[in-house]
């Protein structure tokens, strides 16, 4: 989703930091399909609708594209190494057979580590009044991207000709850019907002019930610094305590902080409104609509775009008692914090439960991706 260019909400976003650090190689080891557990209890007949979304996109992009992944992966790595496998989707009709004849499992020798995100659905008004008093904006004209005289790209504004950092968060908390007509809508509770950027794309439900969908547009290019950690450095939460929920139970006990504590964060992110169809989800980096349990953010330095993953890991479910998730997902999305081997986001759909769930998703766990086999050696297995 265009959320990718965000942290997202996990341990590391939370306040704590995740056993995974960014890293430009990828260690994998070839293994058949008999080694990936929970493979033949696999309902693979679901995943040949996300396989022909992927095989859409790839279709539309030129043969060169690069996909991403690790210069050590042995094929996957551009648009034209689907070519095989896509065209052999068309007459596929058993996906099980397609996939084995089609992929090769490679197990990637780091331990995985899993969070979740989800699609927040949040109150709004198109009209400022009553209880709708904390604004939405869209992209502001004057915020531009520029390249440094180090050859880095930054982010600011031109003021008198100097190049400035863009208003940070209490900045435009404090009215920077009211008055200018930028408010898509106006919503009830400032750390739904927060909550909202942090996640990139989202609902708005409307008084009457109407929902609009809006996604990221890009941040004031001011640093991202997760409010978990500062609430544990203040004592107010312990590091071993820290979650999405945990972070909203707090805040909500003391509202005479909420501002004080959000504004810790100068980050602050802009949004678009956006047309897709709302029974699907938001659309991912890839540019694909993401999945309930079948989209993945990824390390794309590691993982290319489109790459099957099978994960093995634990979940919580509805009543609260985590058990064993082994499900094939695939890697369709990005996020700042999802660095290194192993490392992936699971987007867990919309809705209450979806938000449970990815709030409360903290997992390690074990990666194997899948990658496409050239044309000339599909092997069925």
């Amino acid at each position: 989703m265009k959320r990718s260019l965000l942290a997202v909400v996990s341990l590391s976003i939370l306040g704590a930091c995740s056993s995974q650090q960014s890293s430009s190689e990828l260690s994998v080891s070839p293994v058949g399909f008999d080694a990936l557990a929970g493979w033949s209890a696999e309902q693979t007949q679901e995943v040949m609708p996300v396989l022909r979304q992927e095989c859409h996109r790839l279709a539309q992009l030129p043969p060169e594209t690069s996909l991403g992944g690790a210069v050590s992966l042995p094929y996957g790595r551009l648009a034209s190494d689907w070519s095989g496998a896509c065209s052999a989707l068309e007459t596929a009709t058993d996906a099980r057979t397609f996939l084995q004849t089609w992929f090769q499992p490679y197990l990637v020798e780091t331990s995985a580590f899993y969070t979740g995100y989800f699609e927040p659905q949040i109150d709004a008004s198109l009209t400022q009044g009553g209880a709708y008093q904390t604004p939405l904006y869209r992209r502001p004209d004057d915020l531009v991207r520029a390249k440094a005289t180090n050859g880095e790209m930054v982010t600011g504004r031109w003021v008198n000709g100097q190049f400035q950092p863009y208003y940070d968060r209490a900045a435009i908390d404090g009215g920077a850019l009211a008055g200018r007509g930028l408010e898509i809508a106006w919503v009830k509770n400032p750390v739904d907002l927060f909550f909202l950027q942090i996640q990139g794309s989202g609902r708005l439900t409307l008084p009457d019930g109407r929902q609009i969908r809006v996604g990221y547009d890009g941040r004031n290019g001011q640093p991202y610094v997760p409010i978990g950690r500062v609430l544990v450095q203040e004592n107010e939460l312990a590091s071993n305590a820290v979650s999405m929920d945990s972070i909203r139970n707090w805040l909500a006990a003391h509202p005479d902080r909420i501002r004080d504590i959000l504004e810790r964060n100068p980050n602050y992110v802009f949004f678009r409104t956006v047309s897709t169809s709302l029974a699907q989800g938001p659309s991912g980096a890839f540019g694909i609509p993401l999945t309930a349990g079948r989209s993945l953010a990824v390390d794309r330095s590691l993982i290319p775009f489109a790459t099957p993953v099978w994960v093995e890991t634990r979940l919580p479910d509805a009543k609260g008692v985590v058990g064993d998730w082994k499900h094939l997902a695939f890697a369709q999305d990005i996020g700042t914090d999802i660095k290194g081997a192993g490392r992936a986001d699971l987007f867990t759909g919309w809705g209450v439960f979806a938000q449970y769930v990815a709030g409360n998703l903290h997992e390690k766990g074990q990666m194997t991706i899948l990658l496409p086999r050239p044309p000339a050696v599909p092997d069925a297995q």
